[in-house]
């Protein structure tokens, strides 16, 4: 095994994003296996029955794969910004349940039987509306800095901005759409989501890390 902990990640996943930028922020160097969602490596079955990016294993053989798991752990590990002071559990269980229930049948609508995308739009933008009253009279969801709450949670408003950006640029929620601007400009994001190929056994270790 490596000797960093190795983490099956896909570039684009929600979950993988804010796995990726706690691990970054919080220093720790990870062997990066890309994994191709339509063709997953039996490396990563085997890690997690679940197989479903991220996944971090551990060098102890500990596996963690759920991504606040993954957040939580790395910034237990070192927390140079003080995100464990912004874990704000309402906030998450808003933007994991609601939120990513009406976000998956506004975007992908087919996958679901009889589904008609407009009240789920509707349904998103009012936690939306929320969130933009939150960011009124400060500039991160928790106060005046990013944590935990923030970095969890934009990539899933980036991919509801998305789906129709003109439609969500429209929409009067400015405090909202200049936090995730913010988000999307910063050093951080830009750290984490670098292109690769498709990891397979027998691959040059890719390590991943500031």
């Amino acid at each position: 095994m490596s000797q960093h902990p190795v983490l099956y990640s896909f570039r684009r996943c929600p979950y993988a994003m804010r796995a990726r930028m706690a691990l970054w922020i919080a220093g720790v160097t990870v062997e990066l296996r890309e994994v191709k969602l339509s063709s997953k490596p039996p490396e990563l079955v085997e890690a997690s029955l679940k197989a479903t990016v991220p996944v971090l294993a551990l060098p102890d053989g500990t596996v963690l794969d759920e991504s606040i798991e993954i957040m939580r752990w790395a910034l237990a590990q070192n927390d140079p910004e003080s995100w464990l002071t912004g874990d704000d559990r309402d906030t998450l269980a808003t933007i994991e349940e609601p939120f990513k229930h009406h976000l998956d049948r506004y975007k992908y609508p087919t996958r679901y039987e009889d589904c008609d995308p407009a009240p789920h739009r509707a349904a998103g933008y009012e936690i939306l509306q929320a969130l933009d009253a939150r960011l009124a009279d400060q500039p991160q969801l928790c106060g005046d800095t990013r944590t935990l709450a923030d970095i969890a949670s934009f990539p899933f408003v980036r991919q509801f901005a998305n789906h129709d950006r003109e439609w969500f640029d429209a929409q009067p929620i400015p405090h909202l759409r200049r936090w995730l601007q913010g988000h999307l400009a910063s050093n951080l994001f830009a750290s984490v989501m670098p292109k690769f190929a498709p990891w397979k056994a027998g691959d040059e270790e890719l390590i991943f890390g500031p």
